[in-house]
This record gives C-alpha cells, sequence and structure tokens, in this order.
C-alpha cells in the first residue's frame, strides 16, 4: 500500500511562487499515475494536474495551466507541483493522490491513495 505526505506549503503574497513536494513509500511508485487536488473550505475537492507513471504525459486544469507545472522524480519515490504566479484563488489545501494505473484521471474518485495535504495560502 502507498502512503502520500506532502509539504511545501506556506503563506504568500500573489505572484510569488512555492514548490510543493508529495513524498511516496511503496515498490510500485514508479508505476503509479500521479495527481493534486486541492480544496478550499466549503468547496468541492478540485482537480490541479496529473502525470503520468513515466512523466512523459501531463494534464492540468485550465485555472492553473500556464502557472503550475507538475513533475516527478521516480529514483527518489517524489512528484511536485511548481506553482508560478499565484494568486489569492489558489489559496487551499493541496493533496498529492496516487492510481494504480496508465491512465490519466482528473477526478478524486479515480485516486486509490492519498496524502494528508499542505495549506496554501495567496495574500493579495
Amino acid at each position: 500500500q502507498v502512503q502520500l505526505v506532502e509539504s511545501g506549503g506556506g503563506l504568500v503574497q500573489a505572484g510569488d511562487s512555492l514548490r510543493l513536494s508529495c513524498a511516496a513509500s511503496g515498490r510500485t511508485f514508479s508505476r503509479y499515475t500521479m495527481g493534486w487536488f486541492r480544496q478550499a473550505p466549503g468547496k468541492e475537492r478540485e482537480f490541479v494536474a496529473t502525470i503520468s507513471w513515466s512523466g512523459g504525459g501531463t494534464y492540468y486544469a485550465d485555472s492553473v495551466k500556464g502557472r503550475f507545472t507538475i513533475s516527478r522524480d521516480n529514483a527518489k519515490n517524489t512528484v511536485y507541483l511548481q506553482m508560478n504566479s499565484l494568486k489569492p484563488e489558489d489559496t487551499a489545501d493541496y493533496y498529492c493522490a496516487g492510481a494504480d494505473t496508465i491512465r490519466l484521471y482528473t477526478t478524486p474518485g479515480n485516486y486509490d491513495y492519498w496524502g494528508q495535504g499542505t495549506q496554501v495560502t495567496v495574500s493579495s
């Protein structure tokens, strides 16, 4: 069973950058599709980005495309989310998720494993 732990969140100003990290345990990490989701208070969990097991395929929500970059380092069992040009509307708890599949998914129900989240707050 895969365990995921996020880190890197914090309080920043609009226009700043953050890099989130998700450290994974488990021998099969390199074969997992990985994703980032976020959830603001009172809102549904929202898709942010996903990446294939090889790192060659990525997909982004329209709201973050051009600003965020998802990447992974399978040798380090880690997936990253580089967030640039942050906006107040990016404020949320960010969650890392993994799926034992070769598909790219944008819905939370398709992911098998979840981290505990890391908080990102962007002030105006």
